[in-house]
């Protein structure tokens, strides 16, 4: 048994196909299968069902994958160990976020992070929250950012600053008018939101209940799905409806003036809080420390956003 073929079940148990886990460990499928079926006969025991479309993990499989991961997870920190005498900073650090987090952060906090840890590069991965958990658990990441809540055995967090929410508007709209946004005003018009699966798209209906009766009506006209916050804001712009958005991403300045305006919520606001999480057995503390000051540093610039134009917009009503 190696930690060759531990990989190869880990991956064929996410993959459920043979040529897919095989591209992910860089090697031919014969390669793989080979190396599969010799760990089963070694084990004595059937790991997958095999048929011509489908891989099916055995219910036997299923607790060895469970624990192969947490060997690899293991093997991964003795490297990790074996290089704690070096310099902490002097590797890449692989981070990931969630979407709705990721491309408002991460351009600022690239040059930033650049000039606190100038050779520490990053490898960065944008996704969902339940897949970034899980790629922190094997180790495929280092640490990830998150919205709270976010809990994982063996998994250290720490919040990192709160974001309000916002209603983003069209050019000419009534609500315009108004200094603050009620939440059970959305109830009044078309609210474009994000697919199932996203967390965000949770946390506006959490701040706002009532919306939830109007996604599950079969007769709904209020909600449109978009597939990420830029397709929604686009969407906004062209006039087809307003959304919520935490402020990093209202992204007024991608527009001429006035055709788009935001507008806060009445209190108590909405709001998230952000967070990085990593492994608790993870050597790099320093590495982390470097990452926490360089996002704190960046916040003044997430919070300017959208500051501008609403100000310009208030001066204009007055």
């Amino acid at each position: 048994m190696t930690l060759t073929e531990l990989r190869y079940i880990v991956t064929l148990s996410q993959e459920r196909h043979f040529g897919r886990a095989a591209e992910r460990c860089f090697v031919s499928q014969p390669t793989l299968s080979v190396a599969v079926k010799k760990l089963e006969e070694e084990l004595g025991i059937a790991l997958f069902e095999r048929s011509k479309s489908t891989v099916q993990v055995t219910p036997m499989g299923e607790r060895i994958v469970a624990q192969a991961t947490r060997v690899l997870e293991q093997a991964n920190v003795i490297k990790e160990l074996a290089s704690e005498g070096k310099d902490q900073l002097g590797s890449p650090l692989r981070i990931g976020a969630i979407y709705t987090i990721g491309p408002y952060l991460f351009p600022h906090l690239v040059p930033m992070l650049s000039e606190l840890a100038p050779q520490m590069p990053l490898y960065i991965e944008e996704n969902l929250t339940g897949e970034l958990r899980r790629k922190l658990r094997a180790g495929d990441l280092d640490v990830i950012v998150v919205a709270l809540p976010f809990t994982e055995p063996d998994v250290l967090t720490k919040t990192l600053y709160e974001e309000p929410f916002e209603v983003l508007l069209p050019k000419g709209h009534p609500w315009l008018a108004f200094d603050e946004i009620d939440k059970e005003m959305l109830l009044e018009e078309r609210l474009l939101l994000l697919g199932e699966g996203h967390c965000f798209r949770d946390q506006i209906i959490e701040a706002c209940p009532a919306l939830n009766a109007r996604i599950n009506s079969p007769s709904n006209t209020l909600i449109a799905e978009g597939g990420s916050l830029e397709t929604i804001r686009h969407m906004v712009a062209s006039g087809l409806g307003i959304t919520v958005l935490p402020r990093s991403a209202t992204g007024l300045r991608f527009y001429e003036d006035g055709l788009l305006e935001t507008r806060p919520f009445k209190a108590p606001a909405p709001s998230r809080s952000v967070a990085i999480a990593w492994r608790t057995s993870f050597p790099r503390p320093k590495a982390i420390d470097a990452l926490t000051t360089a996002i704190e540093r960046c916040r003044p610039r997430l919070d300017a956003v959208s500051e501008p134009t609403r100000a310009t917009t208030r001066k204009a009503l007055a």
